[in-house]
């Protein structure tokens, strides 16, 4: 039995260092709103966030550590980095689980292994339906599907959630498949659920108020020039 209860709505406490509510006073804050308004668990970056959130709510925490540098991947990519958000207090590791270029010695497969061994579960953030496999093989707790349309830089970024990889990993995996990015309604959401997904993750659209109001700036400049 996993932490993450099917058909639950994680929330993504995450704010960027440019955001104004970066940091762990505001992401404490989103963190216990998504809890009063049902969430089922949470996902947040960084030791000093979780941390925070962990002090602060009950719920289960999937916790990431970007780490930024010239390699594309960034989410945990070493044993070190999964360790310092372990001790944090994260019961779920986040990782990426891309055969990309890491920056680092360690292997995803050796990180992984490296957070099932601590006791904790590996939540595999994956792009495709073959990563999807192999984390599942490797032994992740849950597959997501958190980095579709974001690992080539010379393609567009779809506008949409991928409900397509969501019913192809709930029919190729027995691990449970999370839904993970660019998910912008309630309807979008539950039909992730429809298409196999035993949670949903949204993060963008319910902990930043600065990428939701942009979005409204945008719809409100276009129809002032149309009129």
């Amino acid at each position: 039995m996993t932490l993450i209860p099917q058909g639950g709505l994680v929330v993504s406490c995450q704010a960027r260092a440019d955001n104004p509510l970066h940091g762990p006073v505001h992401m404490r804050a989103m963190a216990q709103a998504a809890e009063q308004a049902g969430a089922v668990a949470l996902r947040a970056n960084g030791p000093e966030d979780i941390r925070a959130i962990r002090h602060d709510t009950s719920l289960p925490v999937i916790g990431i550590n970007k780490v930024f540098g010239q390699a594309p991947v960034y989410i945990t990519p070493d044993r070190a980095a999964a360790e310092d958000v372990m001790a944090a207090g994260a019961q779920i590791i986040g990782l990426d689980c891309t055969d990309r270029e890491r920056g680092t010695p360690d292997r995803w497969q050796e990180v992984l292994r490296a957070i099932l061994d601590a006791g904790c579960e590996a939540f595999a953030d994956i792009s495709t339906l073959d990563e999807g496999r192999r984390a599942a093989d490797a032994g992740a707790s849950y597959v997501a599907t958190t980095l579709s349309g974001y690992t080539d830089p010379a393609a567009l970024v779809p506008d949409g959630p991928d409900f397509a990889l969501v019913e192809a990993l709930a029919k190729a995996v027995r691990v449970p498949v999370v839904a993970e990015g660019r998910i912008a309604t309630p309807q979008q959401a539950a039909e992730a659920l429809d298409r196999g997904a035993h949670a949903v993750v949204v993060g963008t659209m319910i902990t930043n108020p600065r990428a939701i109001a942009q979005g409204f700036v945008r719809a409100v400049a276009r129809q002032g020039k149309g009129s």
